[in-house]
């Protein structure tokens, strides 16, 4: 079978969720390997075995971390030069994007971005103006690029031999041009990560005020849900701008999305038009997110959302 590459995203050897789902799409398209580059890369090699990664290249270069996306892109190239795959896989997130740009460049392979899934024949799925259209597409040239959303692909356990392969890759002056000074440990709550949560709560304009947000926060947790926010809401600082989900905002492919008072502008659509399912609550029965949710509440946000947190907590019990 053929070689797909899959870039790990990792935080310190804990690889996160979506490279799972990364490993799980690749044995679907021929035998994953998986790269996993800087600090805490031998302590991730093991983990992405258990997801069927046959071959783990491992650099645990302090490049990698030392420099910004410059010596992963060309760690990647270097791979895709010296061992020719089928494809190559990298997380759709900001960082994902300019790697996998840059390794397009690179290599003089085809890229292709946001996809939300994969044949076997590498046609890929993309949702474009916003999500109301999905094309397919294929590279033509060279070794495809891919960078593939969260929540796309369910992983799947299924082990791997995980051959380890040490890797070093030579850095040109342009590779270490930019460099980081300082990192800053984001503070996490119990919440899961916006960008991987299976399930997504998100308030809008309808919420009302920053104090308001307390009962989408309430049933979020009722449903170990991460917290969205439609751009109105942040630009009103009633929620971070981090929890922003839309066009210039996060993007989210979750398995439930819940939009309470949430009109549906097409700049909200766009970063959550993917999702498995969507409930829509809204007064308005005439809100244009009606037209995108398979399931659709009528109401007052403040009377049914408390509703549906203590049904939901009721049932848990």
């Amino acid at each position: 079978m053929a070689e797909i590459l899959v870039l790990i995203d990792h935080v310190e050897g804990a690889p996160k969720k979506v490279s799972y789902e990364l490993l799980t799409l690749a044995k679907t398209l021929g035998e994953p390997s998986a790269i996993v580059l800087g600090k805490g890369a031998a302590a991730a090699a093991d983990k992405v075995k258990a997801y069927g990664a046959e071959k783990v290249y491992v650099g645990e270069s302090d490049d990698f971390d030392g420099f910004l996306v410059a010596p992963k892109a060309a760690a990647v190239a270097q791979l895709v030069t010296s061992n020719s795959p089928a494809a190559v896989l990298i997380p759709s997130n900001a960082e994902g994007k300019e790697v996998a740009a840059r390794v397009a460049v690179k290599t003089g392979g085809g890229l292709l971005t946001d996809t939300v899934g994969i044949t076997s024949d590498l046609i890929a799925e993309q949702p474009i103006f916003g999500g109301s259209v999905v094309v397919k597409s294929k590279v033509q040239t060279g070794t495809p690029i891919i960078t593939v959303r969260a929540n796309s692909t369910a992983p799947a356990e299924a082990p791997g031999a995980g051959v380890v392969e040490n890797i070093t890759v030579e850095l040109t002056d342009a590779d270490k041009s930019s460099t980081v000074k300082e990192r800053i440990v984001e503070a996490k709550g119990g919440r899961p990560d916006l960008g991987e949560a299976s399930i997504v709560v998100s308030g809008g304009r309808g919420v009302g005020s920053p104090e308001n947000f307390s009962i989408i926060e309430a049933l979020a947790d009722s449903l170990g849900a991460a917290v969205g926010a439609s751009r109105a809401a942040t630009d009103a600082g009633w929620y971070p701008h981090q929890n922003q989900v839309g066009q210039t905002g996060r993007t989210v492919s979750p398995q439930l999305y819940i939009a309470a008072g949430i009109s549906g502008a097409i700049q909200h659509r766009a970063g959550m038009q993917t999702s498995k399912t969507i409930v829509a609550i809204n007064k308005d029965p005439e809100a244009p997110i009606f037209e995108l949710a398979d399931f659709g509440l009528v109401g007052d946000l403040n009377t049914v959302v408390p509703a549906l947190t203590e049904e939901i907590t009721k049932r848990k019990g």
